[in-house]
């Protein structure tokens, strides 16, 4: 039966679709199709066509110089001469991204390629990880469990100083020289990573913020990093939350009932089972525990994201923990976390990949809590 022909035109940095159609890293934009046959094709200008014919996973690298002279066209756009190339190849209509570049599209229309956008996943099977890719995300999680091991090396040397703050290598320790030495730590092991979160205090209790300024003892700093692995493309993903000192009784039932809310879900998770309902249930007892999700002082408090997503050639892709039915062979975090303005933030995250039985933890490193 013929396929529907289908189109994507970008970069690998902006599509990593790209690179599963074709195992390529490219930063600059190009285009691979598929035909109604299933034929697969990459077209890539000078830069780039001679590797890709040695390494791309397609049937045919077109090259865009030659394609430009065989269009008939005097200087033509890039548009008019991947529709030449489309048509000849017996492209009229094709699917694409729904995040296909719109201005291209507009210009493919009135050269006579119809395209139809369809949403996400463009690819559903990489939903589900066969034991490549398995092995890809987790030499990116060691690297990422190098930089957290390079964390709680620095921590453990640091000496608590004046104002609590916490000195090492006879200077302040900040969010900012912690994070490097993680970045680094991670790139030794031949992953990059990037805005990873450092934060301490008040500052872990917004998710996503990275972190700055000096590091303090006796309060909750979470570690999230998400280094992607420099040969496969594919990412690791781990959180941790630590404590230098003696953490407060409040922040440790805190901890405690994150580290509990963690081990509630992995009871629950199966391929198959509704992520949607064990999310809201896990809202719910978070509730009970004393830690209902609401707005106060004009800040979110409680658990006010998502028990996690998937992972692979993004950080956060398809699919989302909340769905239905989580499907077999996706590998998914795991990642509860609880934020109190004035007490701290404690996030815990591991990695698993969803089968019948119980969860394959992907994951190794272990739940710290205090550092001495």
């Amino acid at each position: 039966m013929p396929k529907v022909a289908r189109l994507i035109v970008g970069n690998t940095d902006r599509f990593p679709d790209l690179t599963y159609a074709t195992g390529l890293f490219v930063p600059d934009d190009f285009a691979w199709f598929r035909t109604p046959s299933g034929k697969t094709f990459a077209l890539l200008g000078p830069l780039e066509i001679d590797r890709a014919r040695r390494t791309a996973s397609v049937d045919q690298c077109l090259d865009l110089s030659a394609e430009e002279k065989r269009s008939g066209f005097q200087k033509p756009s890039y548009a008019e001469i991947l529709a030449h190339t489309l048509r000849r190849n017996g492209i009229r209509q094709a699917q694409v991204p729904s995040s296909f570049p719109m201005g291209l599209a507009r210009k493919l229309g009135r050269l006579g390629i119809r395209l139809e956008p369809i949403p996400d996943p463009f690819f559903p099977d990489r939903i589900q990880k066969n034991a490549q890719e398995i092995r890809a995300i987790t030499s990116a999680i060691r690297s990422a469990e190098a930089g957290l091991h390079r964390a709680v090396e620095i921590l453990r040397a640091s000496r608590i100083g004046s104002g609590k703050r916490l000195r090492w290598n006879g200077a302040t320790l900040t969010s900012e020289i912690l994070r490097r030495e993680m970045e680094i730590a991670c790139l030794r092991h031949g992953a990059l990573a990037r805005d990873t979160i450092v934060a301490g205090g008040n500052q872990a209790c917004d998710p996503h913020e990275r972190g700055s300024g000096p590091l303090r003892a006796h309060q909750s700093i979470i570690l999230d990093i998400f280094p992607r692995d420099t040969a496969t493309g594919y990412f690791g993903d781990i959180t941790r939350t630590v404590v230098k000192g003696t953490p407060p009784d409040r922040l440790h039932h805190l901890r405690e009932t994150v580290r509990r809310s963690q081990l509630r879900v992995l009871k629950q998770m199966r391929a198959g089972s509704n992520g949607t309902k064990i999310q809201d249930e896990l809202r719910s007892w978070f509730a009970q525990q004393g830690y209902p999700t609401r707005i106060q002082g004009g800040r979110w408090s409680g658990f006010f994201h998502g028990v996690g997503h998937g992972l692979g050639l993004e950080i956060h892709e398809a699919p989302r923990f909340a769905v239905p039915s989580l499907p077999a062979g996706a590998v998914i975090t795991v990642e509860p976390g609880l934020y109190v303005h004035g007490l701290g933030g404690v996030r815990i995250e591991d990695v698993f990949q969803l089968r019948q039985g119980l969860p394959r933890k992907l994951t190794r490193f272990p739940n710290l809590w205090r550092i001495p």
